[in-house]
């Protein structure tokens, strides 16, 4: 990675929302935009790409490929990186479980720079709420905001880049707009 610029890493299962995550923030589209085109004409690339560039400062962002023939990607995405963003879809079977699996696969990460999990299609009746999630990170270790967004929206996403800057551990730019949402730990 270049000097002066900042490295963002996006997981989660598939389905989550990385794509539509990475082009909700991006301001120069996205790499599964530029290189594969839409509506399936081509299959979709191994990983996610976009940017946005923050008082002067170009924060790259990758979205790492959930498919097993290429965790390979997941240690080459991770050096370097200032952050991680976990996303996770609230309808799959267990969401804390899928929450601890992704923050331990980039364990290295997660201990050494900034950290913030974003939970899609909340159902605040379904459980395990936001609490719950939390709580299990942190049986395991890991101080981790877990917030409910909605990957289309660029405000929830900018919350979400506000969150892991307000962390401190790292220097990672912050998208300049105030976001219209507020995390929420109701359960």
């Amino acid at each position: 990675m270049a000097t002066g610029e900042t490295k963002i890493l996006f997981t989660g299962p598939t389905g989550a929302g990385k794509t539509t995550a990475i082009r909700a923030l991006s301001q120069v589209g996205s790499f599964a935009d530029s290189q594969f085109g839409e509506g399936g004409e081509a299959p979709p690339p191994p990983f996610d790409y976009g940017e946005y560039w923050e008082s002067g400062t170009p924060v790259r962002m990758y979205g790492a490929p959930e498919q097993k023939r290429f965790d390979f990607m997941w240690k080459v995405l991770a050096d370097e990186a200032m952050g991680l963003v976990v996303l996770l879809d609230h309808h799959r079977p267990d969401p804390a479980a899928d929450a601890l699996r992704y923050v331990q696969s980039f364990d290295g990460l997660a201990r050494r720079g900034a950290c913030v999990v974003g939970v899609g299609r909340f159902d605040g009746a379904r459980a395990p709420g936001l609490r719950a999630i939390s709580s299990r990170l942190e049986t395991a270790g890991y101080r981790v905001p877990v917030l409910e967004i909605d990957v289309r929206r660029k405000a929830d996403m900018q919350l979400l880049m506000q969150t892991l800057v307000s962390m401190g551990r790292r220097e990672v730019p912050a998208i300049g707009m105030t976001p219209a949402v507020t995390p929420l730990l109701s359960n």
